[in-house]
């Protein structure tokens, strides 16, 4: 295992809404033997409230902080030596305070999934408000993709196999 994943035991999985981050966070926890934290699920629960009404009801720069806030607490179990793997909403990586957070704090893998699969798979989700517009989604994918770059590493996601993305992920010069 190489010395910053020791020091501090965090992967944060960071991608576009919809790339597959819950999925392949739970697979590569378990694998792993470590626990997991989706950090919109842990949002919704300490807030009560679901995403899409904090965005609709107190804006997205309030959810931003908020989610700092929740990104913080979790990075903070990872610092007293708990290992995590770590879902990152869609966003969340983009700010320049997380992105130093996660850097300092354990390593980040993208996960770089295709549009095309991406809008298969929230074709029927609601519940994202960054979603409702299909050009507007399409647009902020082109935008988001260079603040993901910036991730430690990259796994190419081409379909819905997540044991497939586990395995590239436990390939990684990380153990």
């Amino acid at each position: 295992m190489i010395l910053k994943l020791k020091r501090t035991p965090g992967i944060y999985l960071v991608g576009f809404m919809g790339s597959g981050k819950s999925t392949v966070g739970r697979a590569l926890a378990d694998e792993l033997g470590w626990n997991f934290i989706d950090l919109d699920e842990e949002i919704e629960r300490e807030q009560q409230a679901s995403i899409a009404s904090i965005f609709d009801e107190r804006g997205e720069d309030e959810f931003r902080r908020i989610e700092s806030e929740a990104l913080d607490r979790c990075v903070h179990k990872v610092q007293s030596g708990h290992p995590r793997v770590i879902s990152l909403g869609g966003g969340a990586f983009l700010s320049h305070r997380n992105f130093d957070l996660v850097s300092n704090n354990g390593v980040s893998v993208w996960l770089d999934c295709p549009i095309e699969l991406i809008e298969r798979r929230i074709a029927n989700f609601v519940h994202r408000p960054l979603a409702r517009d299909p050009s507007q989604l399409r647009s902020l994918f082109e935008v988001r993709r260079e603040g993901y770059a910036r991730a430690d590493y990259r796994i190419e996601i081409q379909d819905d196999d997540a044991g497939s993305a586990v395995a590239r992920i436990l390939g990684l010069p990380l153990f």
